[in-house]
Order: C-alpha cells, then structure tokens, then sequence
C-alpha cells in the first residue's frame, strides 16, 4: 500500500464514522463536533487531491480557505446551541422541534 491509498482509506473511513454519528446523535453540540469530523475529512481529501494532480499548492489554498470557513460557522453553531439551551433547557434535537410552526 503506497500513502495515497492509506490516505484515501482514512478519508473514506472519516466520511463512514461522520455520516454514522449524524445519524446516531440527538445532542446540538454532538451534531457540531460531528460536522467538524466531516469537514476535515474533506480538507484531507482536497489536500490528497492537490498532491495527486501535481499542484500541492492549490489543494493546501484550498484546505485553509475550508478550515478557516468552517471555523466560523462551528463557532455561530455553538452559540446558537447555547441560546437553545438557555431558551429550552435541553439540547435534544427531538425536545426543542416545538418550533415547528
């Protein structure tokens, strides 16, 4: 196995173990963490993409345009998720749908 395919595998394996806990958890601030495994899953891939096509530069541009992005929107998620604790004394996903209009 050569280091393109141990990276793909932990790509893949990131995407599965994201995916799975999206499906699973219920918790506001387990969905953040949640995305945040997925999303830097797909900064490795952007960087395995750039190494492959020959231009390194461009994926690691890419990779912090992503992370930095991603940053900000974890930290409005979380603010949020604190606001709904505040406001509903819960952070099930199930308990807080009363929104529902």
């Amino acid at each position: 196995m050569n280091i393109l395919n141990v990276v793909l595998f932990t790509v893949m394996c990131l995407l599965g173990v994201g995916l799975y806990g999206l499906l699973i958890t219920r918790n506001l601030i387990k969905v953040v963490v949640v995305l945040q495994l997925l999303v830097k899953s797909v900064v490795l891939a952007f960087v395995l993409a750039g190494n492959v096509s020959g231009q390194p530069g461009i994926g690691q541009s890419v990779a912090a345009t992503v992370i930095v992005a991603d940053t900000v929107v974890a930290v409005v998620a979380l603010a949020l998720a604190v606001q709904v604790r505040v406001r509903f004394g819960t952070l099930d996903i199930q308990k807080i749908s009363s929104l529902r209009g």
